[in-house]
């Protein structure tokens, strides 16, 4: 026999990959000492919201005011310390709704807000006026670094391009100090953009020149923020180019460096890891991912990857649902059902295989808890395919199964036992999930909890019992037992008087056995039904004096082998409906 094999394809995709070149060809990372590979991430960054600013003017219809006040107020529910709320100078608009923050009283006095404005002099004067009254402010200024920006866009040289940098610093400081009162915590962000586009030693001078002008300190920090604003290269470049810039940087000990990662190749999320591994102190980004092209990099993945891992995120991400519907709100923009941690799907398996792993995960730790008296948070969270307690974040466990073609045993008795409390003997489970699987081989889509149960009832139980419409489908309906524990002649030690609904004629019986079931079943072997009993179990369905026992027999009924269930707040009555369940079962 021979195998298949790809060593020898010469085939090409069609496609014109030799228009593009990599990465590192334009601008070369020399770091073979890099250290940032060996660290580990133990601490939340600090963290920067640019949802009203970033995020804003990638929608396709910006938010008005209110529905930017109400991304504000999640922002400071959530627990965002730093929060960039708008370009001011870009439109009478941002101006206006800055204003409307200190106007309402709106900011706690513990949050600093960034606004943003390009290095020119007309829009910084702009800019300050409208962060006056503040409690804590950042200016954020930017020009355009990259050489593709310098040679296509302005046409500028690198002293050019320093001047304009140094220029903006000198504005800000002097419109600060012409407008600000000593109330306000003033603070200057520079971004050399795009940083990722930068010859790294021409982002060191035209910061190290800006620092010159801010001369930062113990008392006056300076947040030089680092853009992948184009994410063009695997998050193991960005990451050494951080840690260079690092560690070649002047008064480090005075500088925030801050990420701020898109996500245009899809690792913007990997990039803003490996950046902090590499001296990066502080994250931009946007709740969801919300931004130009692809979007920024999502701060709620980020902050609950840190969660998962035991490290406090600084943020309160308990109710993800109010955060989605007040995004989706204030954006008009859907979310992803697969999402991390925030989509509607990510709780959920329909696979056989992963129901049956997170349903046996559900039962170990259930016992853990137990001996543990009962303390969830005092059991380490182990649970097959699911990263995280769902309940931790406000999701329930309704949607953590859901059945369809794909699913097995696992999901079917997850759903039974979650929905209904019935907890299905395992080779019950095998032949009710086969009953299963033919529903939806023949409808297809999914099944809900409800269609589960109308199934189960439809094959198990009596239509009046199950609290479904339709007509009785058994031959036996129990009407009345009475049992008597005594010896009698026969030979047994159990006597049983039973009524019985014959297909809709009435019987009177009396049998003996070796124990209510077994007298039971003698019952109908008079009648000429051979039945035997293989398996029993049964157990309550809830705590309480009125709750109901659920009872599962597995039965050969005229040599046919299935189970019957029963369901009745007396033990021996839901026995005895189990056992004519099954009989029932046989003849339809």
């Amino acid at each position: 026999m021979r195998t298949s094999g790809f060593s020898n394809r010469q085939q090409t995709s069609g496609m014109p990959f030799g228009k593009y070149r990599p990465f590192l060809e334009t601008n070369p990372v020399s770091l073979p000492d890099r250290t940032w590979p060996g660290n580990r991430i133990t601490k939340a960054p600090r963290w920067l919201s640019t949802d009203l600013r970033d995020g804003n003017q990638a929608l396709i219809e910006p938010m008005d005011p209110a529905r930017k006040r109400a991304m504000f107020d999640l922002l400071v529910k959530i627990g965002f310390k730093e929060i960039e709320i708008g370009f001011p100078s870009a439109s009478q608009t941002d101006f206006d709704f800055v204003r409307s923050l200190i106007e309402d009283d709106a900011v706690p006095e513990d949050v600093t807000v960034s606004v943003l404005t390009q290095s020119r002099s007309d829009l910084i004067g702009k800019t300050i006026e409208a962060i006056k009254g503040f409690p804590r402010a950042t200016v954020h200024i930017y020009n355009a670094t990259a050489p593709v920006f310098r040679d296509i866009v302005f046409h500028n040289d690198k002293p050019q391009t320093v001047e304009l940098a140094v220029a903006g610093t000198r504005e800000v400081v002097a419109q600060a100090e012409k407008i600000l009162d000593d109330e306000t915590i003033f603070g200057l962000e520079y971004s050399p953009e795009i940083f990722v586009d930068t010859e790294l030693d021409f982002a060191l001078e035209v910061c190290e020149a800006v620092m010159d002008v801010w001369q930062p300190s113990s008392e006056r920090e300076i947040i030089l923020n680092l853009p992948t604003t184009v994410e063009r290269c695997t998050p193991n470049i960005y990451a050494d180019q951080i840690e260079y810039f690092s560690r070649n940087i002047s008064r480090r000990e005075f500088v925030c460096i801050s990420a701020h990662n898109h996500n245009d190749r899809g690792t913007g999320i990997a990039t803003a890891e490996l950046a902090q591994m590499a001296g990066a102190d502080r994250v931009e980004g946007c709740l969801l991912g919300q931004g130009e092209r692809t979007g920024n990099v999502d701060l709620v993945t980020l902050a609950l990857n840190l969660f998962s891992q035991g490290i406090d995120p600084q943020l309160d991400l308990s109710n993800l649902d109010e955060v989605r519907d007040t995004v989706e709100h204030c954006t008009r923009m859907s979310t992803p059902q697969r999402l991390p941690y925030v989509g509607e799907l990510v709780y959920t398996s329909f696979s056989g295989s992963h129901q049956d792993a997170i349903k046996k995960g559900f039962a170990a730790r259930e016992e853990k808890v137990k001996a543990a008296g009962g303390d969830e948070n005092a059991v380490i969270w182990e649970l097959p395919y699911l990263p995280i307690d769902p309940h931790d974040v406000g999701r329930n466990y309704e949607a953590v199964v859901r059945v369809n073609s794909q699913s097995g045993k696992g999901g079917v008795a997850y759903l039974m036992k979650e929905k209904h409390h019935l907890d299905l003997p395992r080779r019950l489970q095998i032949e009710f999930s086969r009953i299963v699987q033919k529903t939806t081989d023949k409808f297809g889509g999914e099944l809900t909890a409800d269609n589960l149960w109308k199934i189960f009832a439809d094959e198990y139980l009596p239509a009046s019992e199950a609290g479904i419409d339709g007509k009785h489908w058994g031959r036996f309906f129990l009407d009345g037992a009475h049992v008597s524990s005594v010896p009698t002649a026969e030979g047994g030690d159990t006597e049983v008087s039973i009524s019985l609904n014959d297909r809709g004629a009435k019987v009177q019986m009396e049998s003996v056995g070796n124990g209510p079931v077994d007298a039971f079943v003698h019952a109908f072997e008079k009648m000429g039904l051979e039945v035997r009993i293989l398996d029993y179990v049964e157990h309550a369905m809830s705590a309480g004096r009125d709750a109901s026992a659920a009872a599962y027999v597995e039965a050969v009924v005229d040599g046919e082998v299935l189970w019957g269930v029963g369901i009745d707040p007396s033990t021996i009555r839901a026995a005895y409906k189990a056992v004519i369940s099954a009989i029932n079962r046989a003849q339809r």
